[in-house]
């Protein structure tokens, strides 16, 4: 099981997620106020996430502690 603190959070916050794992990569969907949100886990010489979180409109790919990062915005809603 990978994003854990981010599936604890979501659960404490209680938004609706799924998630699945493939090749050893997390991949969570979740809604917040009617929009899509993803976070989707990749390993390409480094692990990384795409995730909208940050703008819902746009994709961005986070390397480095990026559970973190999508911890603290998302923490942050309502």
């Amino acid at each position: 099981m990978r994003l854990e603190r981010v599936q604890s959070l979501l659960k404490e916050k209680g938004f609706p997620f799924t998630y699945t794992e493939e090749e050893g990569c997390g991949s969570l969907d979740f809604e917040y106020r009617g929009v899509a949100y993803h976070v989707w886990e990749f390993f390409d010489q480094v692990w990384g996430a795409e995730t909208n979180v940050r703008n819902m409109g746009r994709h961005e790919d986070l390397f480095g502690d990026y559970e973190e990062e999508i911890l603290k915005l998302v923490s942050k809603w309502n």
